[in-house]
């Protein structure tokens, strides 16, 4: 597939996860909260051009690279083909878990990524709310990530659209069903899990970094449990709804939440 082709499936798959992840927002809602729409889709609207213009393929570049030079980890162990991609997807998720963890540790980092944070509701658009620069940021760790795993095109490809979809999902202002969370938390990120992430105060912030598997936090000692009956305040400290200007402008304010 062309970097044309790969790049039209990760937007339609974009496009189902946010219609999946809105359609269960709608029939099963946590507070039932309208959510940062205008704010957070025009964020979305300018990183994507962003990063679009920087290097939209870099990832599959990358794959493509490494699979030319036989190069990265998977190219060194008996897995191969499909068999290769449970790897991949474990591998870079694990990457998406530190780097996250890093966004809350590295004070330079945490100014961009406060953005994200800074939206008092929590809902599927919350999960396109990232400051163009974290994302910037992002883009060197991703691509070494893909060529030190030594992950295939289509690898990439389908960790790509599992991560839109866990991301779309979490972010949700969904409520699922008990036996359903107690199924799903040990393995895998639920909306109760990541809106713990997103309480307004409290050590819990610090938690939960994972996006697809729990099972990261759960053995970094960051896993901090929750369910849909929490009720969580979500947002940062003494920081209501923030106008677009103000959002894209926060990493270069000193104040505007911490």
């Amino acid at each position: 597939m062309s970097d044309g082709q790969l790049q039209a499936v990760r937007g339609a798959a974009f496009v189902v996860a946010m219609l999946v992840a809105a359609v269960l927002q709608r029939v099963a809602p946590h507070a039932r909260l309208h959510g940062s729409w205008r704010v957070n889709g025009a964020i979305w609207m300018l990183a994507t051009l962003v990063v679009g213009a920087a290097c939209g393929a870099c990832g599959f570049a990358a794959a493509r690279w490494a699979e030319r030079a036989d190069f990265g980890l998977l190219h060194r162990l008996p897995a191969s083909g499909w068999a290769a991609i449970p790897l991949t997807l474990l591998l870079l998720d694990l990457v998406s878990y530190g780097w996250h963890r890093a966004n809350h540790r590295v004070a330079l980092l945490w100014r961009l990524h406060r953005v994200h944070h800074s939206d008092p509701t929590f809902t599927v658009s919350t999960g396109v709310r990232f400051h163009p620069g974290e994302l910037l940021l992002s883009l060197p760790i991703r691509v070494a990530a893909i060529l030190l795993v030594g992950a295939s095109v289509v690898a990439v490809l389908i960790f790509e659209v599992v991560f839109t979809f866990a991301n779309l999902i979490e972010h949700g202002d969904i409520d699922l069903p008990r036996p359903a969370e107690r199924l799903l938390t040990p393995v895998l990120v639920t909306p109760a899990l990541h809106r713990r992430h997103h309480t307004r105060s409290g050590r819990a912030r610090d938690s939960n970094f994972g996006t697809i598997f729990s099972t990261w936090d759960r053995l970094f000692g960051t896993y901090f449990p929750s369910d849909s009956t929490a009720q969580i305040q979500t947002g940062l400290p003494d920081l209501e709804a923030v106008p677009l200007g103000r959002a894209l402008l926060m990493p270069f304010l000193r104040r505007g939440g911490v």
